[in-house]
């Protein structure tokens, strides 16, 4: 299994940014650049295009970077000029069906984020900045590089960090914009990528960049995943910041077992990152305890573990173990320290698989007398059909049935696990 981890904690994504990247993954990048400039033949209004891969120095670090000189008129171009002229390019030169595929789902996204911001059918919506040619090198440009190093075969997987949008207004053909710009919280809105504002004023994602990424369907890790990193890889873009670095970052790499696990196993589409929780306490009582675990009583937390031990001085003490997605880590590691006053929390996130569940709804007859029962039924869907782990009734619907019956809970558990067959098979 390869593998791309897209970092852009410390930069946002552009198209230029992540092509500039890419050729420096690619063998022989300058071929690319060479196929690119080539472009100005496929798009009417195109006098000059000079494309440039440079090398320059941010913070002590070497970053690729493009450089790209264009003159160009490109006011009456529409969608179809744009697409027409995409499929020539990609009719006329090798690309891999996939490939294909994924430019133009790139442009159409784009063009259906456009029409949709103005109420506009698809094929009339007029681009304004998106027009222009260096749209083009930045779809083609990552294509062909994701096509060099065989990306959209089956065994390849995409990571992503979560994303800086930064924030403030940014001049546009229709004035002064509140950023993240329309198209781009359009293309978003269709896309399971995490973002955050901030943490500057300016625009560190647009349209083109993020159209590029959620084509390619990536899944969030806040770190990278376990594999043998290849190839790392640093560029920016052409906008530079006093406080923000814009420093895109790339891992390449290989991970073989995930390979086989993938292509074999149907219970890796149950896996799922989770983190886990953990501090000891010793100077706390049995009430703040009891508080605590009421108060984590939320959808936030999936479990919750104390644990009578002894410390390294023989004082009794706890440890607490708190089950929840990485997303609210820190909120609620802030509550463990305000709850019990530790003064730090071990943190780490794992993979864990967790198999599918619904609650059904059953009426159940016990002593003459109908009662709602909520099952918790567990289940493995496989490829044709689903098979069932476990069917197991909801305790406090037990002990409510219970108290209005005057049966004991045990007894309620003996009636309702023995009709269980009788309800469900």
């Amino acid at each position: 299994m390869r593998i791309l981890y897209i970092d852009l904690n410390n930069s946002g994504i552009s198209g230029d940014m992540f092509l500039a990247a890419l050729l420096g993954i690619v063998p022989e990048p300058e071929n690319i650049l060479k196929d690119l400039r080539n472009l100005k033949d496929y798009l009417p209004g195109v006098s000059q295009l000079i494309i440039d891969l440079k090398k320059i120095s941010i913070s002590g670090i070497q970053l690729n970077q493009l450089k790209i000189e264009i003159k160009e008129n490109k006011d009456h171009r529409s969608a179809k000029t744009l697409k027409d002229s995409l499929n020539k390019y990609l009719n006329e030169n090798f690309f891999s069906d996939s490939a294909k595929n994924y430019a133009n789902q790139v442009l159409n996204s784009l063009i259906q984020a456009e029409a949709e911001v103005h109420g506009e059918l698809a094929n009339k919506v007029h681009l304004h900045e998106l027009s222009s040619i260096d749209t083009l090198i930045d779809i083609l440009g990552v294509t062909i590089a994701l096509d060099k190093i065989n990306s959209f075969d089956k065994n390849f997987q995409f990571y992503c960090s979560k994303i800086p949008l930064g924030g403030g207004k940014v001049n546009t053909a229709h004035g002064l914009l509140t950023i993240p710009a329309p198209a781009t919280l359009k293309i978003l809105e269709k896309s399971n990528l995490i973002t955050f504002g901030g943490p500057i004023e300016s625009e560190l994602v647009t349209p083109t960049g993020i159209a590029l990424l959620t084509g390619l369907n990536p899944e969030f890790l806040e770190y990278p995943p376990e594999m043998m990193i290849k190839k790392s890889v640093y560029s920016t873009g052409q906008k530079k910041f006093k406080d923000f670095q814009n420093i895109l970052r790339l891992f390449f790499g290989e991970y073989n077992d995930l390979e086989i696990i993938k292509s074999t196993h149907p219970m890796q589409k149950y896996v799922e990152k989770v983190s886990i929780l953990e501090t000891d306490v010793d100077d706390v009582s049995g009430e703040i305890l009891g508080n605590f675990i009421n108060e984590f009583k939320n959808e936030k937390v999936l479990d919750l573990q104390i644990t009578p031990s002894l410390t390294k001085k023989n004082r009794p003490s706890y440890i607490i173990k708190v089950l929840c997605y990485p997303k609210y880590k820190f909120e609620l590691m802030e509550k463990i320290i305000h709850e019990l006053g530790t003064l730090g929390v071990r943190y780490s996130i794992m993979n864990r698989l967790c198999v599918d569940r619904i609650i059904e709804k059953r009426s159940i007859t016990i002593n003459n007398k109908d009662y709602n029962v909520n099952f918790k039924v567990s289940y493995i869907e496989l490829e044709n059909s689903k098979e069932i782990v476990n069917i197991k009734p909801e305790y406090e619907d037990i002990k409510k049935i219970s108290k209005d019956s005057g049966f004991p809970v045990r007894k309620i558990q003996f009636i309702i696990q023995a009709k269980i067959k009788q309800l469900f098979y």
